[in-house]
């Protein structure tokens, strides 16, 4: 038998080439799900996946998101997971909705402290507040028309971390702002053509959406508490007076409270999220929603 010892330190060198090339790979990019990657595209960190929407259009093949609240998590009180927020320590920007959501006041520091080399967006900014139970209303996403502000914080956002593709930014933010505009005159002409003046939601999300559309939301939970006994027979008597025969309900939060209230009046629980990822389809089928809520 040929004696291979004199092969020995060569084949040492070839094993260890391997395993640095197989923990390079693995050093790679982790994706939404904790998964690993190998790219080079800027990583986004998110908060909702409505932002999800707006970074991917903005960002094209440029950009990956790690979203930090999944889809139908409620962001009051979620708590991301150890191996999503692991992804933060290798993200470039993290797109913060910034209006006061309890995710990000609870965990907004902590995030931005794993990183602090990533640049830090508040998408609110620029935004008209709205105030609510003694602070500030944070649904800013659910009018297209903050939309639009929120897509031009990211754009501007994606420029700075990354100013070589500066000009795909700009393309693809002026594509996606000429959608919201479409979308904008779309929920103008349904609302305005329903006559629709009043909504009863079970949560209050779409405080935006009505001021920017002209009608009024009504919400059956105060200050994120159910409501008493004397709160639902005051809504009761509101939608019979004002011919409400539909009550919005979120997924992301308990429908008890409105299906009371739905049997009391003889009507129904319908359930429109503000949370959905497909911004645009989502927010068209919301309006029509509301739009068709009028008793006639």
């Amino acid at each position: 038998m040929q004696d291979i010892t004199g092969f020995k330190p060569l084949y040492l060198v070839l094993v260890a080439c391997l395993l640095l090339g197989l923990m390079s790979t693995m050093a790679g990019c982790t994706d939404t799900n904790g998964e690993v990657e190998d790219d080079d595209r800027i990583v986004v960190v998110v908060s909702i996946p409505p932002q999800q929407e707006f970074v991917e259009r903005v960002g094209g093949d440029h950009v990956r998101v790690i979203l930090l609240v999944p889809p139908g998590a409620d962001p009051h009180t979620y708590e991301p997971a150890p191996r999503v927020l692991a992804g933060v320590a290798e993200a470039d920007m993290y797109a913060m909705v910034g209006s006061g959501i309890e995710f990000e006041i609870a965990w907004g520091e902590k995030i931005a402290a794993m990183n602090p080399d990533m640049l830090v967006v508040n998408c609110s900014r620029g935004v008209e507040p709205i105030a609510a139970d003694r602070m500030t209303d944070p649904h800013i996403w659910t009018s297209p028309r903050n939309a639009k502000v929120m897509v031009e914080n990211i754009r501007d956002g994606l420029i700075e971390v990354d100013p070589e593709n500066a000009e795909d930014y700009h393309r693809n933010a002026a594509a996606y702002l000429d959608d919201l505009d479409a979308l904008d005159a779309e929920i103008s002409a349904a609302i305005a053509g329903s006559g629709v003046r009043l909504v009863l939601v079970d949560h209050p999300s779409w405080a935006y959406l009505a001021r920017d559309y002209g009608f009024e939301e009504v919400a059956i939970e105060s200050e994120g508490k159910e409501p008493s006994p004397k709160r639902i027979e005051y809504l009761i008597q509101l939608a019979e007076e004002e011919g409400i025969r539909v009550v919005f309900a979120s997924p992301e939060h308990s429908t008890r409270s409105a299906q009371v209230i739905a049997e009391a009046i003889g009507g129904s629980v319908v359930t429109v999220s503000p949370l959905k990822k497909d911004y645009l389809d989502n927010m068209q089928q919301v309006a029509a929603a509301f739009a068709g809520s009028v008793s006639r």
